[in-house]
């Protein structure tokens, strides 16, 4: 048996679902531990694009059963409009591969209505209690009465048009939901091979990321391991998944964003269509453009800027991690010199010492100054490498740089979006 955790190591959309989705064929089951429908990816296998947002990616995979446990945020509307979605691609049997833990926290519209009056997602009942009428109109209206208390007239919600419309749902939501906790047991001790998607990342967990600006859950792997009932001791591997770079969505910190200075791309002609006019751009904006950075499910663009190891090492001192899959490193191919964060120092005490570790104190972090290591970019295309030794010689130096500041061993390395573009390191 073997269970491996594929976990976001910075603030998120670093790539999660490819690696998932090459290492599912060797599972049995595929299962999410906590995150819901607003966020999503997109992987790309046999020429056809698939986008992921509630669902796990290892339905992909045929042979593979798939499972959502219950910390997921669960929108029953978008679990049934991405099944569709994914059966008219093509994807074979997926009603028939996906199960719902009956504790999954429901997400409903009227969640929706108020988080744009509100940030905070409240999750007021599980699966189960969908399936008892009366509970659960009680319980919806007992909810919507109180918001509509606070917001009045602001909250643009209809409680009787849901109660109707989960009416519908509830006879189909039973073939998937079920008792979560039995089911991951027998999953364990029958020695099943199982791989563990995570949502969100390590700078979005509730208790160890940039609080405030977090989710509501926790995304590190704690939460994985109580979202999923996991035996900690069935672990076998934990892969944390990092960009090539750093990207993040919303406000808060991001100590290595760069939206002022320059860049220079040098000109090579197999990198012509990713290169400015004059081969000069602002860093952040051709991170932006080259890595295609904005939401599978909004569309929003992401704040780019240099690989931030602070951020990296302090996921490593959370998550543990066994391997890291490094992701996009194609999106640098084009820099004439690259920049890494190594270390924060403290300008509060007048002393510019190093911190050791990334800061909780918004007062330290807002005034800290990035130390930075710069190294070589290699200006060749690297999509068609295959093996390690078909990089670049500076882009092998980049990859065992950030192994040997981390401590962790690369085991994979993505260069493109095809599920061919990720070279796999013995």
């Amino acid at each position: 048996m073997t269970i491996k955790v594929v976990l976001g190591a910075q603030w998120g959309d670093e790539g999660k679902g490819k690696l998932t989705d090459i290492l599912a064929p060797e599972a049995k089951l595929c299962a999410r531990a906590a995150g819901g429908h607003n966020a999503g990816h997109s992987i790309v296998a046999n020429g056809v694009s698939y986008s992921f947002h509630l669902l796990p990616s290892g339905l992909i995979n045929p042979n593979c059963m798939n499972y959502i446990g219950s910390d997921v945020s669960f929108h029953v509307p978008s679990f049934f409009k991405e099944l569709k979605t994914l059966d008219e691609k093509g994807l074979p049997n997926v009603y028939d591969r996906i199960l719902v833990s009956e504790r999954a926290h429901v997400n409903f519209d009227l969640h929706a209505a108020v988080d744009g009056l509100e940030e905070v997602e409240l999750k007021d009942q599980g699966c189960s209690d969908i399936f008892d009428q009366e509970l659960f109109e009680t319980k919806l209206r007992r909810l919507a009465y109180g918001y509509k208390a606070r917001y009045g007239d602001l909250l643009q919600y209809d409680v009787e048009e849901e109660i109707e419309r989960f009416k519908g749902y509830r006879t189909e939501l039973a073939k998937y939901a079920i008792d979560g906790l039995s089911f991951m047991h027998s999953a364990q001790t029958s020695g099943m091979n199982i791989i563990i998607e995570g949502a969100n990342a390590v700078m979005l967990d509730l208790s160890m990321g940039s609080y405030p600006y977090v989710t509501s859950s926790n995304t590190t792997i704690s939460g994985i391991i109580a979202g999923l009932n996991l035996n900690p001791k069935n672990i076998t591997e934990t892969i944390g998944v990092v960009k090539a770079y750093t990207t993040r969505v919303g406000a808060g910190a991001f100590k290595t964003e760069d939206l002022g200075q320059y860049c220079h791309l040098n000109y090579h002609p197999a990198l012509e269509s990713t290169q400015t006019d004059h081969f000069r751009n602002r860093v952040g904006e051709t991170l932006q453009e080259q890595g295609r950075e904005w939401g599978t499910s909004t569309g929003r663009r992401r704040r780019c800027g240099w690989l931030d190891l602070v951020v990296v090492k302090h996921g490593h001192m959370i998550n543990y991690y066994t391997a890291l899959n490094l992701t996009k490193l194609d999106v640098l191919d084009s820099f004439e010199t690259i920049k890494i964060a190594i270390a924060y120092k403290d300008k509060n005490t007048g002393q510019n010492q190093e911190l050791d570790s990334y800061p909780a104190d918004h007062n330290v972090l807002d005034t800290a100054e990035v130390v930075y290591h710069e190294m070589p970019g290699w200006q060749k295309p690297t999509t068609s490498a295959r093996t390690f030794y078909d990089l670049p010689k500076a882009a092998r130096d980049y990859v065992q740089y950030i192994e040997d500041f981390v401590g962790v061993k690369i085991k994979w390395i993505g260069t493109g979006p095809d599920r061919e573009d990720m070279i796999t390191r013995a």
